[in-house]
């Protein structure tokens, strides 16, 4: 567990996983493979150059606080309905999946949750474990009236505003946060590596439409550097977080978060 900080709000970095995932070649495979090499620094916490696979981790960033019944927590963000951002939904087993926590809205991009309900309104073809991921993860939070379907632009509270960032699924999102001075950008699945803040036209294999998710991750990229917003993915190893700076028509990376 880590805490930091950030104007009235404390956030507090929950790892449940931190290791080689996937070959590069196969995750990020539009990463020429100098880029790799010409950057020794993501290793070990980005890249395992024995191995050629990612490092990857998977966490959980709570806002306000940590350690309490999970009956006290009152809101739970999906940025996106992949299994790996809902499987702390529910709990329980097939037939009786029921909320993991039984006061909180479910905060569910309605984009998203039209392309994996069952009536998979966008046309694309959804593979079986999709289908069981929604059946077991987010279909239990309907039934129980907690889910909150929103699109565009959602504000939680004076700290916190949703925002579409769609291309990693239809319906990615990102979660701002500003207070006092202090700003952050929680960017779930727009970047799984530091390695798509160097090169940002580069998608990851799960991209659901490449154009449109590269496109969503510069203009977000920009934000975050002309507005000095902390830079929070889902799934970077390392310290989790970081600044990110304009660098010609590209970017680099800033200080990462303590």
């Amino acid at each position: 567990m880590q805490r930091s900080t950030l104007g009235d709000v404390e956030l507090v970095r929950l790892i449940e996983w931190h290791e080689p995932f996937l070959p590069a070649a196969d995750f990020l495979p539009d990463v020429p493979p100098e880029v790799w090499e010409r950057n020794a620094w993501l290793a070990p916490d980005h890249w395992d150059p024995a191995t050629g696979r990612t490092v990857i981790a998977l966490q959980t960033w709570v806002l306000h606080s940590a350690g309490v019944r999970r009956e006290d927590v009152d809101l739970v963000v999906n940025t996106h309905l992949h299994v790996d951002h809902v499987g702390w939904n529910t709990f329980g087993a097939v037939g009786t999946w029921e909320p993991t926590f039984p006061n909180a809205e479910y905060l569910i991009p309605a984009a998203d949750d039209a392309h994996y309900g069952p009536d998979n309104v966008s046309g694309a073809g959804l593979q079986a474990v999709d289908r069981l991921i929604y059946e077991d993860s987010v279909a239990p939070i309907h039934r129980a009236g907690q889910a909150v379907l929103w699109d565009g632009f959602h504000r939680i509270d004076e700290h916190l505003v949703l925002e579409s960032a769609p291309g990693h699924t239809p319906g990615s999102s990102v979660l701002r946060l500003a207070s006092g001075s202090d700003r952050a950008v929680f960017v779930g699945d727009l970047l799984h590596s530091p390695v798509q803040i160097l090169e940002p036209c580069c998608n990851s294999s799960s991209c659901a439409a490449p154009g449109q998710a590269a496109a969503t991750r510069r203009r977000i990229l920009e934000r975050a550097a002309d507005e000095g917003e902390l830079l929070v993915p889902a799934h970077f190893g390392g310290a989790g977080a970081l600044e990110v700076t304009r660098a010609g028509s590209g970017f680099t990376l800033g200080r990462w978060a303590r």
